[in-house]
Parts: structure tokens; C-alpha cells; sequence
């Protein structure tokens, strides 16, 4: 399946090298988003503490299942996943949020990351679509639409 143009799943080196950079740059705004998850969940006050505790719980351990699961397909793709806080603050959108108590905030936070990670998705999406990357595809894929449904329960919570 390997040839002198290909890496060992039979894509194009160069392709994949592209997605794989594309994906470096979601698994770390993934980092930020995860780390600002945990914080929420810790920090909640107010009438809504038990419903957004968990629900942040839930986002949080969402979000670390894709970290890994991002990780692993750039090395599936042959390249190496970032793995350092530095080369995550370098690179990430997201940006760290702290001492946030108030589940408006919380909430408006989420929205704005999911906003900044389904961007990203979709880029990623076209790019390994081009590169007839379907793994890659079709995790970006189940993101999006598990992401889009997400915005749009947040929303609904905050109307």
C-alpha cells in the first residue's frame, strides 16, 4: 500500500502532511476548550449549578475523548501530534478563560469556542475530502453534526 508518494493508509504524503497540520491546530484549541470546560464545571455558582455542573462534566468529557481521538489520526496520518501547553497557547484560537462563576458566561464561552472549532471542522472536512482522506472525513463529520446540535441546545438554554 506504501509507495515512494504515499504513507503506510496509501495517502498522498504531502495531503496528509496538510490535514495533519490542520488537525495539530483543532487538537489544540481542543486543549484550551477541554481546560476551559474543567474550569467551568469546578467553579459554577448560582441557581443553575446542579444542571450546568453536570452538563459541563459532560462537554468536558466529551472533549477529551476528541482530544485523543484527534491525536490518533494524525498519527494515523503518519505525522505527530502536538503534545506540549506551549505549543498549544502558540497555536490555539481558544483562548484560556478563567474565574468565570456565572453560567451565562459559561455558556457564551461554549458557544464561542464551538463557533471557533466548527470553523476549523469544516476546513479540515474539505481539505481531507480533497486529499480522499475518508477517515479524517468522516471524524470531522460526526463532529460537526454532534457540534451543530450542541450550538443549537446552548442556544435554546440561554432563549
Amino acid at each position: 500500500m506504501k509507495t515512494k508518494n504515499t504513507n503506510n493508509i496509501g495517502l498522498d504524503i504531502e495531503k496528509s502532511k496538510n490535514v495533519a497540520e490542520s488537525l495539530n491546530d483543532l487538537l489544540s484549541n481542543y486543549q484550551l476548550f477541554y481546560m476551559n470546560l474543567r474550569g467551568f464545571h469546578w467553579n459554577i455558582k448560582g441557581k443553575k449549578f446542579f444542571e450546568l455542573h453536570l452538563k459541563f462534566e459532560e462537554l468536558y468529557n466529551d472533549a477529551l475523548i476528541k482530544v485523543d481521538e484527534i491525536a490518533e489520526r494524525i498519527l494515523t496520518l503518519s505525522e505527530t501530534p502536538f503534545h506540549s501547553f506551549k505549543k498549544y497557547l502558540d497555536t490555539t484560537k481558544i483562548k484560556s478563560v478563567e474565574d468565570v462563576t456565572d453560567g451565562e458566561i459559561a455558556v457564551d464561552k461554549i458557544l464561542e469556542a464551538l463557533t471557533t472549532l466548527l470553523v476549523k471542522e469544516r476546513k479540515i472536512l474539505t481539505m481531507a475530502s480533497e486529499a480522499d482522506d475518508e477517515g479524517t472525513v468522516a471524524l470531522m463529520s460526526d463532529y460537526i453534526v454532534e457540534q451543530e446540535k450542541l450550538v443549537w441546545m446552548l442556544s435554546a438554554f440561554k432563549s
